[in-house]
């Protein structure tokens, strides 16, 4: 059964890469203030993409998903999919609200 879980070396590397990870995001939005539209519109969607590498690791580890049976994945990663597809859509229509179109 020790196999079926992190070890404490493990735990201490996935939180210093989840911990690069968030610096990254803070730096991200550091350079965003005062830089033209181009760059800030490749800002949000890094942003969203560290957020959803983050959100995995500590699901996947942190809440033992992915050491479950296969089954118990499956309905994790068909909840996820849905949430991003509606997030996508959410947007895309405030998108359209606040553009005026």
């Amino acid at each position: 059964m020790a196999a079926a879980h992190p070890t404490t070396k493990q735990y201490i590397q996935i939180a210093l890469v989840l911990a690069l990870l968030t610096a990254v995001e803070i730096a991200l939005f550091y350079i965003e203030e005062g830089v033209d539209a181009v760059t800030t519109s490749v800002t949000a969607p890094a942003l969203l993409i560290l957020a959803a590498i983050k959100f995995v690791m500590v699901v996947g580890w942190f809440m033992h998903v992915r050491y479950e049976k296969p089954l118990v994945s499956r309905f994790f990663a068909i909840g996820f999919v849905i949430a991003i597809a509606l997030y996508a859509i959410v947007l895309s229509d405030m998108g359209r609200a606040i553009l005026g179109g």
